[in-house]
């Protein structure tokens, strides 16, 4: 039997904190020198009463903003475009997230398993739609294995002209670049582009770490020996190394690559929340600074500059994680294999027309919903069935329950029953019943229980039984930590976030 290789042993799980607080107050500006004011250069231009409007809205002062503008490092990502698609409703913006490994300290890489030589590709690939009422933010990701057809091109390492030719959508960026990127990304989704935005490792970083980390919650433990990431079950307060470890993992079940994506999309979540309720986009100082951060190491097309920041920023002062909506391009059953590239994913043809005809038409994606928080749960309500038998003898429990826990989408049989002789001798405690074989399942219907007794009963079965005993208060809600609702398997940003 051949040796197998050695991997570097996992350090031990990370101990979950308690959740941080949910809001800061905003800081404070610093006070103005004693002294006359210079008028700023700027006043000139928002002398009408528009501009003074846009400003005000924005929280933001168009000096500050300004001021960032020059550091953005500008990439021609539109150069001689023809052909494209026709412009919908709203705003789409392509964010490619690279390996820029090369970028970090020898301290880092090690650290979190960065090592190797970069790929200079695109490790992600989303569109990012702002609705024309700046009220929502659609986010899609686009597989980076996804068959794709290059458009003809000239390759920008050995400056050879390419035919028209099939690859991963990914190679785009390394035979192309943005420019080429953006042309496949058009070309297979017929959504024109409206600005690009490139961010590397370090940038995502430093940007998380000036935020003051983002909160992630998992219902059961993630543990990836490539990059290192090792969560026990819980919530946690990430650094921008930690983060990235998070968003990178891809190994840490069967779901790899989509896995990954998900993950990626439940942390932007995270991030939006941490963002909205921590007073940044409200405070100019403290924009100024995560802004500068972010703006400093990403690349971004020649468009993208004061005003379209002011834009962004007036549209995600009202946000919260229940205004963005995350969603995966839909995949057919059987992918491609191409010579010499190897297997790729392939787009489902109706579902992700339909999707992308959605986003040229700016409407949602995402099913919306009215319940409140809920406590989240390691497997999803909706694959869970059971059997709700009242225990106490008193009337009409049985059915409480039953639709207390349907309400919190588990599949109850609707038919809830008595068990012989409770009332002479009621149960006192509530038991969820189950078969060892499904445990997990067990687990999460417990938890919408508060307090019942997990007994397990070998033989039982698929369906779980609930016995209602006299400490019975009242079914707590649940959600899984990925539920893919609606005819795009989309979710808002509130359903994947911290409880």
């Amino acid at each position: 039997m051949p040796t197998p290789p050695r991997r570097s042993p996992a350090p031990p799980p990370r101990r979950p904190r308690p959740p941080a607080p949910r809001a800061a107050r905003a800081e404070r500006a610093p006070r103005r020198p004693a002294g006359r004011r210079r008028r700023p250069r700027w006043a000139m231009r928002v002398a009408t009463a528009f501009s003074v409007t846009v400003l005000a809205a924005a929280g933001i002062g168009h000096s500050v903003v300004s001021s960032l503008d020059t550091g953005i490092k500008r990439v021609d990502a539109f150069k001689d475009m023809k052909n494209r698609p026709e412009a919908g409703n709203g705003m789409n913006v392509l964010l490619v997230g690279t390996d820029g490994r090369d970028k970090l300290t020898p301290e880092d890489k090690e650290k979190y398993r960065l090592g190797g030589a970069p790929c200079h590709c695109t490790d992600t690939i989303m569109i990012v739609h702002i609705s024309e009422d700046r009220d929502r933010a659609s986010v899609v990701s686009l597989p980076r294995d996804s068959y794709a057809d290059l458009p003809a091109h000239t390759d920008r390492n050995t400056r050879e002209k390419h035919h028209a030719h099939p690859n991963k959508i990914n190679a785009a960026y390394a035979e192309g670049g943005p420019n080429l990127t953006v042309r496949t990304v058009e070309h297979m989704t017929k959504v024109k582009i409206d600005h690009y935005l490139e961010v590397d490792f370090t940038s995502f970083m430093k940007t998380v770490d000036v935020l003051g980390g983002v909160e992630i919650c998992t219902a059961r433990p993630l543990k990836d020996s490539h990059t290192g990431l090792n969560l026990a079950e819980g919530t946690h307060l990430m650094n921008g190394g930690e983060s990235l470890q998070y968003v990178r993992s891809r190994y840490v079940d069967g779901a790899s690559d989509l896995g990954r994506m998900q993950r990626q999309q439940r942390f932007l979540a995270a991030l939006i929340a941490k963002a909205t309720s921590s007073g940044v986009l409200l405070n100019p100082v403290k924009f100024r600074n995560v802004t500068r951060t972010l703006l400093g190491a990403v690349r971004a097309d020649t468009g993208f500059g004061t005003n379209e920041i002011l834009d962004l920023g007036r549209a995600m002062r009202g946000f919260s994680p229940s205004s963005s909506e995350f969603t995966t391009v839909p995949l057919s059953a059987k992918g491609t294999s191409i010579p010499g590239i190897g297997s790729t994913l392939r787009w489902h043809p109706k579902k992700s027309e339909k999707l992308f005809e959605a986003l040229r038409e700016d409407r949602p994606l995402a099913v919306r919903h009215g319940k409140g928080r809920a406590t989240m749960v390691g497997v999803a309500p909706q694959q869970i069935r059971v059997q709700v038998e009242n225990g106490t003898g008193s009337p009409g429990l049985g059915k409480k329950v039953d639709a207390g826990l349907r309400a919190t989408d588990f599949r109850t049989s609707g038919m809830p029953g008595d068990v012989p002789g409770a009332g002479e001798k009621p149960v006192g405690r509530t038991v969820v019943a189950y078969d060892p074989r499904w445990d997990r399942s067990a687990k999460a219907l417990a938890t919408a229980l508060p307090g019942a007794e997990m007994r397990p009963v070998k033989g039982q079965g698929a369906t779980l039984k609930v016995i209602v005993g006299k400490d019975f208060k009242a079914v707590r809600p649940v959600r899984a930590e990925d539920v893919r609702l609606g005819e795009f398997g989309a979710v808002t940003g509130d359903q994947v976030v911290c409880p």
